[in-house]
Formats: C-alpha cells, structure tokens, sequence
C-alpha cells in the first residue's frame, strides 16, 4: 500500500486548521521583537568561544626530522617501468557476430 505524500498546500491548511483551534480553545500567541533570543540572557549564539590567553606553549622545531625525511625520498630508486599486456580485442560485425579477435 503506497501512503500518499501531502502537498505543501495541504500541510499549510492543515497547520492553520491547527492554530485556529489552538487560539478557540482559549490559547495564546504572545508576540516577541525581532532579534530578541529564547534563551534567558539573551546573549549571542554565535559568538566565539575565546582562546586561553593563559601560558603559551614552545614549539618543537623538526628542521633535523624533515631533512631527514626527504634525504630519504632522494634516495628512493624510482620504480621500473612496465609495459602494459597487450589484451584481447574481439571484433564484431553489424549483426553482432565476431569477426576476428586482435591483440592490442
């Protein structure tokens, strides 16, 4: 059995089907100001959360580490070429039956 999705027009009517009862049944809307938050200080959602202006760390320094690294990427032998195997290739003709068969 296929449940058939409610169109956009359906789903408002049936929200405002909701809402008109909601107020005929002794309920309220309270109207609040552009930009004013829900949450109860009011404060921004999105503001950053600031660094620990506390301690600062050293760094390490890895000059040694990273020339190391790429004496031995130097010294790699790059790998061999290899020719790629030649593969089978059938020939059809327009009915579909095979001809002949070449290697490429």
């Amino acid at each position: 059995m296929i449940q058939k999705l409610k169109t956009k027009q359906e789903v408002r009517d049936e929200m405002e089907k909701e809402i008109l009862d909601y107020l005929h049944s002794g309920g309220k809307i309270d109207q609040v100001l552009q930009g004013v938050s829900g949450r109860e200080d009011n404060s921004n959602l999105n503001q950053t959360i600031p660094f620990n202006e506390g301690e600062k760390q050293t760094r390490t320094l890895l000059i040694e580490t990273v020339k190391a690294i790429d004496e031995r990427k130097q010294k790699k032998k790059p790998a061999p070429l290899l020719k790629p195997k030649p593969q089978k290739r059938i020939i059809y003709d327009d009915f579909g039956e095979p001809i002949r068969e070449i290697w490429e």
